[in-house]
């Protein structure tokens, strides 16, 4: 077999010619990669007790799934928190469902973020309940998986209406009136790892979310002398029922996911939680324009052009060397 001699050309040249047997079969890391029992999570809050007292947070998509744990989190270190979405029923289900947990109100307030005006009439009954917030966090996001050539202009525009217009309408909105009252906060921004690399079949969410990313980084320059500080969360795939619901009907893909994952595991919506409590906390006062990817190395994994050398056994290993050692010429 040739072998061509430039390293990328060994690799590709071999790899062609190798039978699919000399690959590590997939079946044992579907059941869940055995590196996981490594990076297990562990449950329960990671900040001291009232780090949030006397503060108030602010969750866009507070009702279910990530806004739900982080507003948990929230609650439980004192916060009191404001939870907003267009199904009320469900934030109010979700408001009782924590308080009795924590002991904390919390308060539920119907808000479409698409519309301004509906933003500024969440924003003005937030503000004469709770006062303006401390935290806020842009959580309301939706997305579907499609082939670009099957998409529409309303799919395209029910996107990223709630994904970058609603952010932006909630960012500004609020940013104006607390640099009206001249109170500082904490703003924190729920992207994803495709944000920055883009991802076919998702067109509409990873351009919304890229627009995200560039209005916080854009504000945290601008606005930090308002005492305004913007973050971003990169999250990985994190199981919940709402997501995969609409990403993964069938459940075929989260196999592959968790095997492209280092850590051999989904994230979990508490694990985020701590993450965005610390971010919004005063333990990070000093961070501002950052982008947290928080996702078990699944970037670093898809991204490097020789990673699935990592299928291949040892003796594999010793018969490709002999190849290369005995490659002529630089």
């Amino acid at each position: 077999m040739a072998v061509c001699r430039s390293r990328t050309g060994i690799f590709r040249a071999a790899t062609t010619s190798f039978p699919k047997s000399w690959f590590h079969s997939s079946g044992v890391l579907q059941s869940g990669p055995p590196q996981s029992g490594f990076f297990s999570p562990i449950d329960g809050v990671m900040l001291p007790a009232g780090t949030f007292s006397n503060r108030v947070a602010f969750i866009t998509g507070g009702g279910t799934g990530l806004g739900r744990a982080m507003t948990t989190t929230l609650s439980q270190l004192g916060a009191q928190c404001v939870i907003a979405s267009r199904k009320l029923d469900v934030l109010q289900h979700t408001a009782e469902e924590i308080s009795s947990q924590t002991g904390n109100k919390i308060h539920a307030v119907q808000c479409d973020v698409r519309d301004p005006q509906a933003v500024s009439r969440c924003v003005d009954q937030m503000e004469s309940q709770t006062g303006l917030p401390d935290v806020i966090i842009n959580n309301a996001a939706g997305n579907f998986v499609c082939p670009s050539e099957r998409l529409s202009p309303n799919g395209w525009k029910s996107i990223t209406d709630i994904v970058l217009n609603g952010t932006a309408f909630v960012t500004l909105e609020l940013g104006k009136r607390l640099i009206q009252n001249q109170k500082g906060a904490s703003f924190l921004a729920i992207t994803t790892i495709y944000a920055e690399s883009g991802s076919g079949f998702v067109a509409p969410s990873a351009s919304a979310k890229a627009g995200v990313e560039a209005l916080y980084k854009s504000l945290a320059a601008e606005w930090g002398r308002y005492g305004h500080r913007f973050n971003i969360i990169q999250p990985g795939p994190i199981r919940t029922k709402g997501a995969f619901s609409r990403m993964d009907p069938t459940g075929a893909f989260e196999k592959l996911m968790i095997n492209r994952i280092p850590t051999g595991r989904l994230g979990k919506p508490s694990e985020i939680a701590n993450l965005a409590a610390y971010m919004s906390s005063s333990y990070a006062s000093w961070m501002s324009g950052a982008v947290i990817r928080f996702d078990g190395g699944e970037y670093v994994s898809m991204a490097g052009e020789f990673n699935e050398l990592r299928r291949v056994t040892p003796d594999q290993w010793t018969v490709m060397e002999a190849m290369i050692r005995s490659t002529k010429g630089s």
